[in-house]
């Protein structure tokens, strides 16, 4: 692929059409083999170019959950319209209220079959249950990158798992980040894609964790492909070590199945294991295991491909993660004590963690973020729209915090009480404090 100008892309997006213009004033991240931009996850800028634009709007809500039998149970009851889950990633479009309810299953008994069938898994394994109503559509999230190789989405199944073997169904649409089908009937379901070759691009997720015991960190990376079930699966497991998560960058690019990777942090005394094979996996996901034998350093971190090309690089340092563990059992030994909140004015608290801000917060939670400032009428609609088309979450993050700065201390006051009810763990971390503006 060829390489991209160092120039901003910007959408556009409009009910009747959608362009892309560019601005040579805004700067753009480098493009490597493909630029990544957020949509509710990172986005290849290939598959806009070649794939059907989202023009829906999706409502972003959380799911009610429960616990059976080992098992997370995600449950939505929903009026007639179109639904994001933020957790799962499920879209749905229902013109009548209905009540679902649905859980990750294991593709594991299932790999042998798909490789008869030369087939791989493309997204979760969702097993959904209607318990009110139908739904018009249902969208599957998928992980592949079909932006780097379009005719892929000719490839691209939906498998039901019935009660005595397995269906295949044609997908009526794909997105940048779905596998769409009308009037579902459910089993059992999940995107899978026809292994023409293993030169298949997909996105990936990276998540850190850093555990601070004395004078020794010891982080964790995992890369995987991106999975819903695999992130809640890494975050139940490194919950039950008290383990804290650092929100940090993703790849600009999207990776190839089967390619392996090499960690590279200068201070670390130890990194295992030495590669790890970018693949889809059932079980956990595999992670490097870093250790370094002193806290009062900053961490360097960068990815090498197999041609040891650079793919990633993030810098933690010090003072974020001493912070951000301090709360935890783990950093008892650290002798340091916790810090209070921040005080002064709204407004100055929210200029004080500006930088923080723009760095930490998530796309969901700047996408759910703008629609309660416009309902609280900080923002107006122009002002919303004017940032929804920015694609990069950071930009986006600068534009929203800086239009609030701009609106005085009620509007800061607001936005600081909001991201308490959207963020509670950043709210927390960035440890601001907000008072006297009802949200």
């Amino acid at each position: 692929m060829g390489q991209f100008p160092r120039h901003r892309l910007s959408l556009v997006l409009d009910l009747k059409e959608l362009s892309i213009e560019t601005s040579i004033e805004r700067a753009l991240s480098p493009a490597l083999d493909s630029i990544c931009v957020q949509e509710t996850g990172p986005i290849c800028i290939t598959d806009m170019l070649v794939l059907v634009q989202d023009s829906t709007h999706w409502i972003q809500i959380e799911p009610l959950t429960s616990t059976v039998q080992g098992v997370t149970m995600f449950r939505h009851r929903t009026p007639k319209g179109s639904y994001e889950c933020t957790v799962s990633g499920l879209r749905w479009l229902c013109e009548r209220d209905v009540i679902l309810k649905y859980h990750f299953r294991n593709w594991d008994p299932y790999s042998q079959l798909l490789k008869d069938m030369q087939y791989t898994q493309g997204g979760p394994l969702l097993d959904i249950t209607m318990e009110l109503g139908e739904l018009e559509e249902v969208h599957l999230p998928h992980c592949v990158c079909l932006g780097t190789n379009p005719s892929l989405r000719n490839e691209m199944k939906i498998l039901h798992v019935e009660e005595h073997g397995v269906s295949l169904e044609e997908v009526h649409e794909v997105t940048r980040f779905h596998a769409k089908i009308l009037h579902p009937k459910f089993s059992p379901i999940g995107p899978i894609l026809r292994l023409l070759s293993w030169d298949v691009d997909v996105h990936c997720e990276l998540m850190l964790y850093l555990t601070v015991k004395r004078e020794t960190l010891i982080s964790r990376l995992y890369l995987f492909p991106w999975n819903p079930s695999q992130i809640q699966a890494v975050e139940q497991q490194e919950k039950s070590h008290g383990s804290s998560r650092f929100l940090i960058s993703r790849p600009e690019q999207s990776f190839k199945l089967n390619s392996s990777f090499r960690l590279n942090i200068p201070c670390s005394t130890s990194i295992n294991p030495p590669r790890i094979h970018f693949i889809q996996r059932d079980t956990t996901p595999s992670f490097f295991k870093a250790i370094v034998k002193m806290t009062g350093v900053d961490i360097e971190m960068e990815l090498f491909s197999d041609d040891e090309r650079t793919v990633w690089k993030e810098m933690v340092s010090h003072d974020e993660y001493v912070t951000d563990t301090r709360s935890t059992s783990a950093v008892s030994g650290a002798g340091r004590p916790a810090e209070s909140s921040l005080t002064g004015s709204p407004e100055q608290q929210l200029r004080s963690v500006r930088t923080e801000f723009v760095k930490r917060v998530s796309g969901p939670v700047l996408n759910e973020l703008l629609d309660r400032l416009l309902q609280h009428t900080v923002i107006n609609q122009e002002e919303m729209e004017s940032v929804k088309v920015i694609a990069e979450r950071t930009e986006k993050a600068r534009d929203i915090i800086d239009m609030v700065l701009r609106k005085g201390t009620e509007s800061c006051s607001r936005m600081i009480n909001l991201l308490g009810e959207l963020d509670h763990c950043l709210y927390t971390e960035l440890q601001i404090n907000s008072v006297g503006v009802a949200t």
